[in-house]
């Protein structure tokens, strides 16, 4: 039995762009809240949004990290990276 990760994670650029704006101290824990979506989402903090077909999000404290999934392809797509109060508008 393989111990990898079950699913693919995919950082879109403006996820990446969202993440250079972010201190560097929470940096760290959001880039280790995106992997562990690799190994599926049981056991986090992870809603479906209302309104937005196939996203979530995942509370990494403060943050909010907005994603797809791909379930065919077992890919999780991270679509931005905000902070609580700006997670949700669009």
């Amino acid at each position: 039995m393989s111990n990898g990760p079950l699913w693919r994670v995919v950082v879109t650029p403006r996820a990446e762009k969202d993440l250079r704006a972010v201190p560097p101290h929470d940096r760290d824990r959001l880039r280790a809240g995106m992997q562990g979506l690799a190994g599926g989402l049981a056991g986090r903090d992870v809603q479906k949004l209302r309104g937005k077909p196939n996203e979530w999000r995942l509370r990494v404290g403060d943050w909010r990290i907005r994603f797809g999934l791909d379930a065919s392809a077992r890919i999780v797509v991270i679509l931005r990276v905000l902070p609580r109060g700006r997670a949700y508008r669009d």
